[in-house]
Formats: structure tokens, sequence, C-alpha cells
């Protein structure tokens, strides 16, 4: 069998002397691994971090068995670009881990989120890329079936004035009709449900928090894993730099 695909490059893991099993998301066929010979060499070392997109075929006997990646030249190189950025690599390294994560091989809910994810790693050289990432965070829920309901209160109905999100539901809430537990509910920042509104620092971090919650409970719990190291290492770089 053989395919062709651009794929964003989620990691690897070293195979024999210089071999390279490497992991990407391609934009038509969802999470793929592959043998790239000589991958792990340190002259093609720096093609392969995560974050960078390339070009590649696979070759094998059978899908679901472990090909062999012809990777052409890399066709954007963020991660070198982001060297002096330590907090964007940050959600680099933690897009990826997620990714990683949750996505099972041929899993073709990969493709629903290649473009965003896209997006999202070329807008890092950017200062808006915190909000940016809080919704690709908020969408890969969604694209997985377990999106959260942030449309109407799920006290009154009313689809104004929300303020936080109930962390057994999902679900958004008016504040002043939960007073008695809204100390229990995750803040909704307004940017989440008002895409011309602007994002504070102190709104990144409500929403860190909120989308962070989920995806550890939803994703990651559901099958008995723990919230990416990645994860947890950018929200506390994110609240270091509040």
């Amino acid at each position: 069998m053989h395919w062709r695909d651009e794929g964003l490059i989620l990691g690897g893991r070293k195979f024999g002397e210089s071999g390279l099993v490497l992991d990407v998301l391609t934009r038509s066929r969802g999470r793929r691994s592959g043998l790239v010979y000589g991958g792990a060499s340190r002259k093609k070392r720096g093609q392969y971090e995560p974050g960078n997109q390339v070009e590649l075929s696979w070759t094998g006997r059978l899908e679901e068995q472990l090909g062999r990646f012809d990777v052409a030249e890399a066709t954007k190189l963020r991660a070198s670009r982001l060297l002096d950025r330590p907090d964007a690599l940050a959600a680099v390294a933690s897009v990826c881990a997620i990714l990683r994560g949750v996505l099972n091989e041929g899993d073709e809910a990969g493709s629903a989120v290649f473009e965003a994810t896209q997006m999202l790693l070329d807008a890092m050289e950017d200062d808006v890329w915190r909000a940016l990432y809080v919704r690709w965070e908020l969408g890969l829920l969604s694209a997985l079936g377990f999106g959260l309901d942030l449309e109407a209160c799920a006290i009154s109905g009313a689809n104004d004035g929300l303020t936080h999100v109930s962390p057994k539901t999902g679900r958004a809430v008016r504040g002043s009709e939960a007073e008695e537990y809204v100390d229990r509910l995750f803040v909704l920042p307004r940017f989440l449900i008002q895409p011309n509104a602007g994002a504070t620092r102190e709104d990144v971090l409500h929403g860190i928090e909120l989308t962070g919650f989920f995806i550890e409970r939803r994703l990651f719990h559901a099958v008995n894993k723990d919230l990416p190291e990645a994860r947890r290492r950018l929200a506390l770089r994110l609240q270091k730099d509040r």
C-alpha cells in the first residue's frame, strides 16, 4: 500500500541506531506513524521537531501495520523560529502531547482538527496565540464528541449574561442565578462565546483552567490516562507570566 499526504509532526521515538518512528497528524488520514530510516541522525534531527510541517509518503504491506515514511524537506520549520519564545514552545509541546494522547492510529477525528491545529501553530509568533490556544482546546473537545454547552444558561435557558460553567455538566450558567454555589463553578471568559471579544491575561488563565479540566476529565481520564505533563507545564508557565 502507498499514500501521500501533508503532516504536522507530533513527536517520535528512536528505533535502532539511527531510525525514528515518527508520529504525525495528517490532513486526510488522521494520526499516523511510520519508520524514517536515519531520522534520528544529527543531520536530520531538526527537521522532525514537534510542530514542524512536512510532505510525506507512507509505504507498507497493511494499513494497520507500521510502514515506512519517506519525508520531503519540511515545508514549515516552526520549532526553530520559536527558540526565543519559550512560552510558545511550551504551547507547541502541549498541543502535540495532547493529540498523541487522545488520537488513536488512523483516527479520522484527527483530520477534523488538522486545519485548526495548523492555524494555531502558524500563530505562535504572534501574541494572540494564547487565546487561540484556549479556543483550540475547546474545539478539540467538540471535534472528539465531548464539547461543552455554552449556548444557554442551564438553569434559566437564557442565552445572555453567561458567566460560568458547571464542572459536572459542562453547561454554561448565569452566575447571578447560581449564587449559592458560584465558587464551585469555572469562570467562562467572554472571548469563548463572543468571537470578537478581546482576551486579557486573566481571561486566558480562566480559559486554560476551564478547558484543561474537561480535557483531563473527558478525554484522558476516560481512557485511564493522566493529563500530559507538557500541558501542566504550559499552565504553570502562563500563571507565572501573570
